[in-house]
């Protein structure tokens, strides 16, 4: 198998550009209003709110509902990781319904089943962060279940926010991972065009990122989640940065 330089190149542009996504994403969310942001204070306050009331049975029901979804996604992806891994053994099946396609470019057996393999590691990646979400959300349940009773008098008041913060950074991580894992779905959606064209696959990922970027940055669901404390999309304020820190 040889790939051509346009392929080594697009190749390498698609990962170089997940990895920056992936980092600009975190490190812009600690400066910038995000889905992220806003998504771990409303965590904050789920969890203050649940230290301090009586029963926790709709908490319990909402979080299962959360980990049904993610598991939803890990059991999907086994299945379409079965797909890929069974497409390996008909390349040359591959090879002649893309060379059937108009504005395909040339390709081989080997290079489909490179490509094939690239794209099974993608699900792969996607099925561990899906699975460390699931144990994440499980350790949540704990935290939930040892959460100081609303009656119990050996708990101060420092002592629940404390608790309630702990388990919201706990509950945070798990929904990263969950978000990461999406990730995953979207930029496999862009690998997807490398087998119809290397300048194609290029163009799917700037679009994957662009929409990635819109959703997390400027969505209609952000303006609505950040009216929810009085907030609007931007730069978060000097004052919210100093309170976070302390």
């Amino acid at each position: 198998m040889s790939l051509t330089t346009l392929d080594i190149v697009t190749l390498a542009f698609f990962v170089s550009v997940w990895v920056f996504y992936t980092q600009f994403a975190r490190i812009r969310a600690r400066t910038t209003y995000s889905l992220s942001h806003i998504l771990r204070q409303l965590r904050i306050d789920w969890m203050m709110t649940l230290t301090r009331k009586e029963h926790q049975i709709a908490d319990a029901a909402l979080l299962g509902n959360v980990e049904r979804v993610v598991t939803f996604f890990a059991s999907s992806t086994v299945l379409v990781l079965a797909g890929v891994l069974t497409l390996l053994a008909s390349a040359d099946k591959v090879v002649i319904v893309l060379e059937s396609l108009p504005f395909t470019a040339a390709t081989s057996s080997d290079k489909v089943q490179f490509k094939l393999a690239c794209l099974a590691l993608i699900f792969v990646f996607a099925f561990f962060k899906f699975t460390w979400a699931i144990r994440q959300f499980g350790f949540v349940s704990v935290l939930l279940g040892a959460a100081p009773q609303y009656r119990s008098t050996d708990f101060s008041d420092e002592q629940r926010d404390t608790f309630a913060r702990q388990a919201a950074k706990v509950f945070d991580q798990a929904g990263h991972e969950y978000n990461n894992g999406l990730r995953a779905y979207y930029f496999a959606l862009a690998f997807l065009c490398w087998f119809l064209h290397p300048v194609l696959f290029v163009a799917s990922t700037v679009v994957v990122v662009s929409v990635l970027y819109r959703r997390e940055y400027r969505s209609r669901v952000l303006r609505a989640l950040l009216a929810t404390k009085g907030l609007e999309p931007g730069r978060i304020k000097q004052q919210e940065l100093e309170r976070e820190v302390e």
